[in-house]
C-alpha cells in the first residue's frame, strides 16, 4: 500500500513540475574586444521568458568608465504565441590606449548573481579624430543645461531635455550630483537607497508614460560644466511621454550628504549637508484639431514594407509587411485599420516589435505581417488599404504613411475561396460584431491548480498512513 502511495505522489509531483512555466533564460554577451579608443566595449545581458523589465547591475572594471546604457525589447507574436527577448547593454570607455584585462565578473539581474568569464581588451588609437557619436551628442546636450549652476563646488541637478512638448511627445529627465574636481571638501553618500526611493516617488509624474533602461546604480563619470571639471554621479534618468495636457511639474528635491572635515582618525568629523535641485516644469501642448487626434501616435516615423510578390493569380496568397519605424512611444502604435475589400481577403497580422531605449531616446520598429488572398483580377495599389496617420512634433503637423506597392491579380474572379463564408464573404467581414464578452478560461492554470490540489490530498493521505 505504501509503495503505491509513494509512486502516486512521485507522479503527481512530476506532473506539477511539468505544468510550471519555463524558467527564465539569462545569458551574458561580450562585445568586440579590439576597439579604437573612442569606441565603447559593450557588455550585454540577454533575458528571455521574463515579462517584466529586469533590473540589472553591471560590474565596474579598473581603467574603464561606464557611460551610456541601452535596452532593447523584441516582441514577436506568431500564431497567437508571444516570444519576448530583452537585451540590456552597458558601455565602457577607456581613458587611454592599451591592453585591459577583465577578470571573471558577476552581473546582478533582479537580485540574482550571474557569473561570466573575463576577457582581454585592446584599445587602439585611431589615425584620424573620429566624428562625435550619437550618444556623445545626446550626453553633451543634457550636461550643458546645467550652466546656471557652474561655479558651485557641489550641486544637485534635475534637468529635462525640453521645456515644452506636444501631448505624447517624449522628453528625457536626469537627476545627478556634480562635484568639482578641485572642490576643497570631502564627502560621502548618506543612506542613499532610502533617500533615492523617496526622491523618485516625487519626480515620477503620474500623468506620464515612463520608459527607462532598467539599470539601477550610480554611474560616475568625468564631465565639463561651464568650462570646469566635475565628477557627475548620475542617479536616475528616464524618458517620459505625457498622457494628458496637464503641465508636468518636477518639484525641487534634496539630497543629504555627509561632509568629512578634520585630519587624522580622531579629528575627523562628519556633518550632514543638504543639496537641493531647482524645480522643473514642462509645458504640454495639445495636438492640432484632427478627427483622430485622441488616438494618433506622436513621433518621427517612416514606412518600411516588404511583399513576397506583386503578381498573383486569383485564389493565390501572398504576405505583406507594413512596418513602422522611428522615434517615439511604440506602445501607442496600433494595427492599421484595413477596409473590407471584394478584391482581397486580409487576415489579422502577426505582430513583431523591437523597442530600443537609451538615456535620451526611445526608438524602434513595429511590423504587421499580413496574409492576403487575391480574389478578383485587376491592378490594386495597396495604398488604398494600408495607411497610418501620425503626428510629427518636429514639423508640428500630421502625416500619413501609405503603401507604395501595387498588386496585379490575373485569372478569373473568385466568388468563393477557402476560409470564406457563403457568397464569397470573408469570415472576418463581421468580426467586429462578434461577442467578446464571454469569459476567458485559462485551462493551463486550471490544470496546474487541480494538480497541486491532488498533490496536497495525497500528502495528507501519506501523513494519515504513517500515523496509523
Amino acid at each position: 500500500m505504501k509503495i503505491y502511495v509513494y509512486l502516486s505522489i512521485f507522479l503527481c509531483f512530476s506532473l506539477a513540475r511539468a505544468q510550471e512555466p519555463s524558467a527564465p533564460d539569462v545569458s551574458i554577451e561580450l562585445g568586440k574586444k579590439e576597439l579604437f579608443l573612442k569606441q565603447p566595449f559593450i557588455l550585454s545581458v540577454i533575458v528571455k521568458n521574463i515579462p517584466n523589465r529586469p533590473t540589472v547591475q553591471f560590474p565596474d572594471f579598473e581603467g574603464l568608465e561606464k557611460r551610456s546604457a541601452s535596452a532593447i525589447t523584441t516582441t514577436s507574436t506568431v500564431g497567437g504565441k508571444t516570444v519576448l527577448i530583452q537585451t540590456i547593454s552597458q558601455q565602457y570607455f577607456a581613458s587611454k590606449e592599451g591592453s585591459y584585462t577583465l577578470p571573471d565578473f558577476i552581473v546582478t539581474i533582479d537580485g540574482v548573481k550571474v557569473k561570466s568569464e573575463g576577457a582581454r581588451l585592446l584599445f587602439k588609437k585611431e589615425a584620424k579624430a573620429p566624428e562625435s557619436t550619437e550618444n556623445e551628442q545626446e550626453e553633451s546636450g543634457i550636461i550643458d543645461s546645467g550652466e546656471e549652476s557652474a561655479g558651485q563646488d557641489v550641486f544637485l541637478s534635475l534637468r529635462a531635455t525640453k521645456s515644452a512638448v506636444y501631448l505624447r511627445e517624449g522628453f528625457a529627465v536626469r537627476l545627478s550630483l556634480y562635484v568639482a574636481k578641485n572642490a576643497p571638501i570631502e564627502m560621502e553618500f548618506y543612506q542613499l537607497d532610502t533617500q533615492l526611493q523617496a526622491i523618485l516617488k516625487k519626480i515620477r509624474p503620474a500623468t506620464c508614460w515612463e520608459e527607462n533602461v532598467g539599470i539601477e546604480e550610480i554611474i560616475q563619470r568625468d564631465v565639463q560644466v561651464g568650462g570646469r571639471a566635475y565628477t557627475e554621479y548620475q542617479m536616475y534618468q528616464a524618458m517620459f511621454f505625457p498622457l494628458t495636457t496637464q503641465t508636468v511639474s518636477f518639484p525641487a528635491v534634496g539630497l543629504d550628504m555627509l561632509l568629512v572635515s578634520g585630519a587624522g582618525p580622531a579629528g575627523r568629523k562628519k556633518s550632514i549637508k543638504k543639496y537641493s535641485s531647482n524645480p522643473v516644469r514642462i509645458l504640454v501642448k495639445p495636438l492640432p484639431p484632427h478627427p483622430l487626434r485622441d488616438q494618433i501616435s506622436v513621433g518621427q516615423y517612416k514606412l518600411r514594407e516588404k511583399i513576397t510578390r506583386e503578381k498573383v493569380s486569383s485564389g493565390e496568397s501572398l504576405r505583406y509587411v507594413f512596418g513602422i519605424e522611428g522615434e517615439g512611444n511604440l506602445a501607442t502604435v496600433t494595427v492599421p485599420e484595413v477596409p473590407i475589400s471584394q478584391a482581397f481577403d486580409f487576415y489579422p497580422p502577426d505582430v513583431s516589435q523591437t523597442v530600443r531605449r537609451s538615456y535620451q531616446k526611445v526608438s524602434g520598429e513595429k511590423d504587421f505581417d499580413y496574409f492576403i488572398v487575391a480574389k478578383q483580377k485587376g491592378s490594386y495599389p495597396l495604398g488604398r488599404f494600408f495607411q497610418w496617420i501620425y503626428f510629427d512634433p518636429s514639423r508640428s503637423r500630421y502625416d500619413t504613411l501609405r503603401s507604395s506597392k501595387v498588386i496585379t491579380v490575373e485569372g478569373e474572379n473568385l466568388q468563393t475561396i477557402n476560409l470564406t463564408g457563403e457568397n464569397g464573404a470573408s469570415i472576418y467581414e463581421n468580426i467586429e460584431q462578434l461577442d467578446t464578452t464571454a469569459p476567458y478560461i485559462d485551462y493551463q492554470s486550471l490544470i496546474r491548480n487541480l494538480t497541486n490540489l491532488v498533490v496536497v490530498v495525497l500528502l495528507g493521505i501519506m501523513v494519515w498512513i504513517f500515523r496509523k
